[in-house]
C-alpha cells in the first residue's frame, strides 16, 4: 500500500489545524491574566481603559486561538517561546494577520530555546496564566515550574508521555489546589454542551445498563519515512514530535486521548485493564515509533468493554466517532463532520438515520467553552482543577499504548478513583488493601534458582568478590545432578544434607580459570 507524507490537509478543522497554520509546534507558551495593577509585563508597564478590566494573554506558536475570543473583556497576545526562531517566528506572523492587535508581541518578548519557557514565566506574576502547549516531553516540567512561581495554567494534551510524568502531573495539580491557582486542561469535549446533555441521559438511564462503547479515529498521513537529519538529531526529532513516543507520546495518544476520556466519562469510571493489537503494512518505510494501526480492548471494573481503534494510512475508510450500546439502545457520542454536530440515541441497536430517537441541541464551540470556563474562575475566585483528571485519562491512554507495543496486557492503576467525572477518591470509596510485606529469603531453607544465581554472580565484579558472595548458599542444580543420576548427590540426599554432593554456583565467564574450574564435579577436584 502506497503511503503519502502528512500534510495539512488530513487535519481537521480544529486548534490542531490552527497550529498548523502557525507552525504547527509551539515549544511554551505564557499566558498572561492581568487584573488592574496585579499585572507586571516583563519590560514594559501596561495601561488599563477606564474602568475596563483588561485580559492580557501570552501564548507561543499559536495554539489556543480561542483564549483571544474571551467575552469578558480584550485579550492581548503579550509572550512567545519555542525552542526554534523560524516556527517562532512564522507563528508570530500568522497570528498577527488574524488578530491583528490583539498579538502585542516585540521582539524582546519572544524568548528561543530550551530555557524560554523559564524567561516567559518569570515574567508572569499573581493571576497571571502559563498556556503549555508545545512538546509533550516536557510538558510535566513545565507545570512544575509554573506551579511554582504561582500562576495559572492551560496545558495542551498529551499531557504526558509515561506513568513517571503522569505522577509528575498529579503531584503538581495537588500543589495547585493548595496554592488556590487553576487548571485547565486541553480535554475540550468535556465542555461540550452536547456531549453534557447525552451523559446527563444515560446517567438518568435512557439507554440501560452501558455494555459496550466503540471509538474510531482513523485518518490518513503521519507517515513518517527515511530521513537524514541535518544538525541535531535531538532537535529533528522534536521538530516531528508526533513520530517519537519520547516526544509526544506518539500520534495514538495524540489524537485517541479525547476518546478514551470519552470512554471513561461515559462510564464514570477508569478501565482494569488493556489489551491490543497493532501493526504496519508490509514493506513500510516507516522510521518513526508509531505503528499504522492500533486496536485496544479496554475492560472496566465491571466488566464493561471500550473498544479504541486507530489507524493512520491513506486511501483507506476514515472516520471519527464513538459509539455507545446499552441493554435499551444504541447512541453516537461523538459526532464528527456533521452541521450542526449533536449526539443521538436511537430507537434500537441499530444506528442510521432513520432510527434517531434523541438528538441534542446544536453543540456550542467546546474550544471556547473550556478558555471561558477558566477565565471566569480566574476572574472571579472560583475553584477549577482539571490536572489530576487529565492526568488519568492520559494514563489511560498509555496503558493502551502499552499493551499494543508490549504484546500482553497492560493492567489498570492500583488506585483509580471510583469517579472518572470527578477523577478524585471519593469519602465513600472502598479501603484499599494493606500492602503486604515481602517473606524474609532464608538461605537454609529458600535455595536459589541457577537464574537467580547467575544473575546475582554477573553484577560481582571479581571471581573474589563472586566466591565470598555465594559462600554457604545451596544451590539447586539442573539437569542430570536434579534428577538424581549423581552417585554423590544420591546418597548426601539419604544423610539428609541437601547441599552436599551438588555443584558450586558458577562465577563470571570473563574468568575462564575460575569457571574451567568450578565446572568439574567436588569429585574430579
Amino acid at each position: 500500500m502506497s503511503r503519502s507524507p502528512r500534510n495539512a490537509s488530513t487535519t481537521h478543522d480544529t486548534r490542531r489545524e490552527f497550529l498548523g497554520m502557525a507552525g504547527k509546534l509551539a515549544a511554551t507558551s505564557a499566558a498572561r491574566a492581568r487584573h488592574g495593577r496585579s499585572a507586571r509585563p516583563c519590560g514594559r508597564r501596561g495601561h488599563d481603559q477606564a474602568g475596563l478590566d483588561r485580559l492580557r494573554l501570552t501564548a507561543g506558536s499559536g495554539r489556543r486561538p480561542t483564549a483571544v475570543h474571551f467575552p469578558a473583556g480584550p485579550v492581548k497576545l503579550f509572550f512567545m517561546a519555542d525552542l526554534f526562531e523560524d516556527r517562532l517566528k512564522a507563528s508570530h506572523q500568522t497570528l498577527s494577520k488574524q488578530f491583528g492587535e490583539r498579538i502585542d508581541v516585540p521582539p524582546e518578548r519572544r524568548f528561543i530555546g530550551f530555557d524560554a519557557y523559564r524567561q516567559a514565566i518569570d515574567c508572569l506574576g499573581s493571576g497571571d496564566v502559563a498556556m503549555l502547549t508545545g512538546y509533550t516531553a516536557f510538558r510535566p516540567t513545565q507545570l512544575d515550574y509554573a506551579v511554582e512561581k504561582g500562576v495559572h495554567v492551560f496545558m495542551e494534551k498529551p499531557f504526558a508521555p509515561d506513568p513517571v510524568g503522569v505522577r509528575q502531573i498529579i503531584q503538581a495539580g495537588e500543589i495547585a489546589e493548595k496554592k488556590n491557582l487553576k487548571i485547565a486542561a486541553g480535554l475540550m469535549w468535556r465542555h461540550s454542551n452536547s456531549r453534557q446533555a447525552m451523559i446527563q441521559r444515560i446517567r438518568d438511564g435512557a439507554m440501560g445498563q452501558i455494555q459496550l462503547i466503540r471509538a474510531y479515529r482513523m485518518e490518513s498521513g503521519y507517515h513518517f519515512g527515511p530521513h537524514k537529519w541535518t544538525g541535531s538529531e535531538l532537535l529533528g526529532q522534536l521538530r516531528v514530535r508526533w513520530a517519537f513516543l519520547w516526544a509526544s507520546s506518539g500520534i495514538l495518544i495524540e489524537l485517541m486521548v479525547h476518546q478514551v476520556d470519552e470512554c471513561c466519562w461515559i462510564k464514570d469510571a477508569w478501565p482494569a485493564s488493556a489489551h491490543g493489537i497493532g501493526g504496519r503494512v508490509a514493506n513500510s518505510d516507516e522510521c518513526g515509533q508509531n505503528l499504522d494501526s492500533y486496536a485496544i480492548e479496554y475492560t472496566f471494573p465491571d466488566g464493561t468493554k471500550a473498544m479504541a481503534n486507530g489507524r493512520y494510512l491513506p486511501n483507506c475508510h476514515n472516520e471519527f466517532a464513538t459509539y455507545v450500546h446499552g441493554t435499551k439502545c444504541a447512541g453516537q457520542f461523538c459526532v464528527w463532520a456533521a452541521s450542526p454536530i449533536n449526539t443521538r440515541i436511537y430507537h434500537d441497536q441499530r444506528i442510521a438515520a432513520d432510527n434517531i430517537a434523541w438528538k441534542s441541541e446544536p453543540e456550542v464551540n467546546p474550544w471556547q467553552v473550556e478558555w471561558n470556563v477558566l477565565l471566569d474562575a480566574i476572574r472571579n475566585d472560583r475553584p477549577h482543577n482539571e490536572a489530576r483528571r487529565a492526568a488519568y485519562a492520559d494514563l489511560a491512554s498509555i496503558m493502551g499504548r502499552a499493551a499494543v507495543h508490549q504484546a500482553r496486557p497492560s493492567p489498570g492503576r492500583k488506585r483509580w478513583p471510583r469517579s472518572s467525572s470527578s477523577a478524585r477518591t471519593s469519602p465513600n470509596s472502598p479501603p484499599t488493601a494493606p500492602r503486604r510485606s515481602k517473606p524474609t529469603l532464608k538461605a537454609a531453607t529458600q535455595p536459589r534458582s541457577p537464574a537467580s544465581v547467575w544473575r546475582s554472580e554477573r553484577r560481582c565484579r571479581s571471581p573474589t568478590s563472586a566466591r565470598r558472595r555465594t559462600a554457604g548458599r545451596p544451590f539447586r542444580a539442573s539437569g542430570a545432578e536434579s534428577r538424581g543420576d549423581n552417585p554423590d548427590a544420591r546418597r548426601a540426599d539419604a544423610r539428609g544434607d541437601r547441599t552436599a554432593g551438588r555443584p558450586r554456583a558458577r562465577l563470571p565467564r570473563y574468568d575462564r580459570r575460575c569457571r574451567d574450574e568450578n565446572s568439574r564435579r567436588p569429585a574430579e577436584r
